[in-house]
């Protein structure tokens, strides 16, 4: 039997949104925030594919939601933030319970100029999954919370010609504490992530021993992350803070000490080791290692021997 396919619904403007949910026409064409309890509870027979054009930033508490973010499934039952990136696709499960809480829409538009359009692309957690989500503590969720009343009551005041300038701070206020919390997260949570540094490390040596990369090619940072149930963001920004590393660095630190290897104790030219390591050009090979080790393939092997 066919499997039905998933109904999807794409947002390009806050009319669309307002429309959809039966809301008055948009005080502002490129910025809301709006109330879940204001939420009608949309009939569904099943979930809905959603994709938008803005920036999400989700405050949810108390509520019984399910969201499917690729493979995972994630139940907003604490207080948590969510951030997508424009276009991230988002399935969403049929409305359960009533939800608490906030929801704001920021076209890129409304930022550009200003410094949070480049500034919002540099934090990673927009690009995280659903089931990654920020879990606030008592007190962070308290002073999170009082960020969005305040960006409600400046988005419902009269607009003035500084209305923007003070949204954005706020903005930009909510986004630098989401950061610290998202710092903080990964500290708590230290001995979780440990262990999953050592299955890393596990795995990386476990793919540079296999003889199948030449035909699979390098290991690349989407794989091993998708091999612990993560994003590529989140992985690579949870070793960042615990090694002082990048996902990328350690595969070719991995990458470096397989190929000393080879160059020290096999007679494989250097475009043999560089096709068996997953190189389809052997020049490409020869300028990552003298990158790393400030010597040509040929001429560690000449010092080493």
């Amino acid at each position: 039997m066919k499997k039905k396919a998933i109904p999807h619904i794409h947002i390009d403007t806050l009319k669309t949104y307002n429309d959809l949910l039966g809301f008055p026409k948009p005080r502002n064409p490129l910025f809301s925030i709006q109330r879940f309890e204001d939420f009608p509870l949309l009939p569904a027979d099943g979930p809905i594919k959603l994709t938008m054009d803005f920036y999400q930033i989700t405050f949810k508490k108390n509520c019984g939601n399910k969201i499917i973010y690729g493979q995972s499934l994630y139940d907003f039952d604490e207080g948590v933030l969510s951030f997508f990136s424009p276009k991230q696709v988002v399935i969403k499960e049929p409305d359960q319970l009533s939800n608490t809480g906030f929801i704001i829409l920021i076209h890129p538009e409304y930022l550009r100029g200003h410094a949070l359009e480049s500034k919002i692309k540099s934090y990673g957690f927009f690009d995280y999954a659903v089931n990654e989500a920020l879990i606030l503590s008592a007190e962070e969720e308290d002073f999170i919370q009082n960020i969005f009343i305040q960006l409600e009551k400046e988005f419902n005041r009269a607009i003035d010609h500084l209305s923007q300038d003070v949204i954005l701070s706020n903005l930009d206020l909510l986004l630098t504490y989401s950061n610290r919390f998202y710092t903080r997260q990964f500290i708590t949570r230290k001995q979780h992530y440990n262990n999953l540094l050592v299955k890393f490390e596990a795995l990386l040596d476990e793919l540079f021993a296999e003889s199948t990369l030449a035909e699979k090619g390098l290991p690349n940072v989407a794989d091993i992350a998708a091999a612990f149930h993560l994003s590529s963001r989140y992985f690579s920004d949870l070793i960042k803070e615990h090694t002082g590393r990048t996902t990328q660095q350690h595969i070719h630190d991995k990458l470096i000490d397989k190929a000393k290897e080879m160059l020290s104790a096999t007679d494989l030219s250097v475009s043999e080791i560089a096709y068996q390591l997953g190189f389809q050009h052997s020049q490409s090979f020869s300028k990552l290692f003298k990158a790393k080790t400030d010597q040509s393939p040929l001429a560690f092997r000449a010092g080493f021997n």
